[in-house]
């Protein structure tokens, strides 16, 4: 099923009810926004449980995935106050029908991401039968102690900012090449982009375009949190940052990050956060030498259907 014009909000609803009881929001962004703006063109799925007239309890699965080996992967989230009566357990086994017929015979598997690594998700994960593969790591600068040394871009790089109306079509491309092992980012389409040029957060001016020659070779996209930080207060994001496999090398990476950073703080932020995988020891290892820390975990897990 697709959300309803009426059924939106309730979910929007249940959301708020379930971070200000967890502590920590428990659908990503871009399933946030399909609540907020409606999603029918994707192919991907959500699902409601009702307690009475009241909405107990929602999932969403994108639609399969070839990158994951045909997976489908998804966010559920039970409202604090319908918890402890099955619920979770019910949208577990909607999922798995959901995802049983669209995938059709020789199905594979669900994904199932738990924000935050909270002990009742690893509970609940256990007894639905699901498995951890995989830590997506949110580590946490305090910019008022970092020591940043200017960005040094390889020979031949320049910086600018990006172009609303034309830059559109060239991100894409390198951000496609860049993360096609991560189809959640890899996979953004046109339309997924405009959502987000179109947010109130959006800044052009924090979002870096490295070129050479006049053509794209990375970039470093930043955002600004107005609340969320380390004492509830505003803070700063390595939204997305990523090279062109081909153009990779020569510490192009490491200058993207430093000029985000750099503007960051210029904006008069005191922390920075960002979000990497926790096995990517090369990012990490950057990062750590820029002074990050780990400060929260992402958790995804896996179960057969």
């Amino acid at each position: 099923m697709t959300l309803s014009a009426d059924q939106a909000p309730l979910v929007l609803s249940l959301v708020s009810a379930a971070a200000a009881a967890d502590g920590v929001t428990p659908l990503s962004e871009h399933v946030m926004l399909r609540v907020q703006h409606g999603g029918a063109g994707n192919g991907g799925r959500d699902v409601l449980v009702m307690d009475g007239d009241a909405v107990a309890g929602y999932a969403y699965l994108d639609p399969p995935d070839d990158a994951q080996g045909g997976d489908m992967s998804g966010e559920l989230v039970v409202h604090p106050g319908h918890r402890r009566r099955g619920h979770g357990t019910e949208l577990v086994a909607a999922l798995t029908e959901v995802a049983g017929d669209a995938a059709g015979p020789g199905g594979h598997g669900i994904r199932i991401w738990s924000h935050g690594d909270l002990p009742a998700a690893t509970a609940f994960a256990k007894a639905t039968g699901f498995t951890r593969i995989r830590e997506l790591w949110q580590l946490l600068l305090p910019l008022t102690e970092a020591t940043l040394p200017r960005p040094s871009l390889p020979a031949g790089v320049t910086l600018r900012g990006f172009v609303p109306g034309a830059d559109e079509d060239a991100w894409l491309e390198v951000n496609r090449r860049a993360f096609a092992q991560h189809p959640e980012q890899g996979g953004w389409t046109k339309e997924d982009l405009a959502l987000r040029e179109a947010e109130p957060w959006f800044d052009p001016a924090g979002f870096f375009l490295a070129e050479r020659d006049g053509e794209l070779i990375g970039f470093h996209w930043t955002k600004t949190h107005p609340a969320g930080g380390s004492a509830g207060g505003p803070i700063g994001e390595v939204y997305v940052i990523g090279v062109d496999p081909g153009r990779q090398g020569g510490g192009l990476g490491r200058a993207l990050t430093l000029a985000g950073l750099a503007y960051l703080r210029d904006r008069g932020l005191d922390e920075v956060m960002l979000y990497v995988d926790g096995d990517n020891t090369a990012a990490a290892r950057l990062y750590a030498a820029l002074g990050f820390r780990r400060w929260h975990t992402d958790v995804m897990y896996r179960r057969p259907y």
